[in-house]
């Protein structure tokens, strides 16, 4: 597309020189004037067309940002987080408890309840906040 315009305005600024060489430079400044006007009239067009696209795509933006989004924080997310903790819990509870005995099958719970704390604070900011009292 931008391919067509430059060649349009070279068109354009062809004809020009081409009308000054006829008329003669008595006519030079109303045919710079034609021509830069002509280079304004596509400048406005292309800010314009800018301008629309971009606040098309704030409006998209702020449409998405209405609905909640689908890929992260789905159920089914939350739900295999959570099994898959519980099923690496086991083995991981084994084999502390082998080596460390009951402060190792302690430690590792700490860290399974830390990590899944951490999931849920992240899906759920707010979890642990007290709403604000009214008095």
């Amino acid at each position: 597309m931008t391919d067509v315009h430059d060649t349009e305005l070279k068109k354009d600024l062809a004809a020009t020189l081409h009308a000054r060489r006829d008329l003669g430079p008595e006519y030079e400044s109303e045919l710079v004037d034609s021509f830069l006007e002509k280079i304004d009239q596509r400048i406005d067009t292309a800010v314009e067309r800018r301008l629309r696209r971009g606040l098309a795509e704030q409006q998209m933006q702020a449409a998405r940002g209405a609905r909640r989004p689908k890929g992260t924080d789905s159920w089914g997310e939350r739900f295999g987080f959570g099994i898959v903790s519980l099923v690496l819990a086991i083995p991981l509870s084994a084999i502390s408890g082998a080596f460390g005995g009951m402060t190792g099958v302690v430690v590792t719970w700490i860290g399974i309840v830390g990590v899944n704390t951490t999931q849920a604070v992240r899906l759920n900011p707010g979890l642990f906040h007290r709403p604000d009292r009214e008095d």
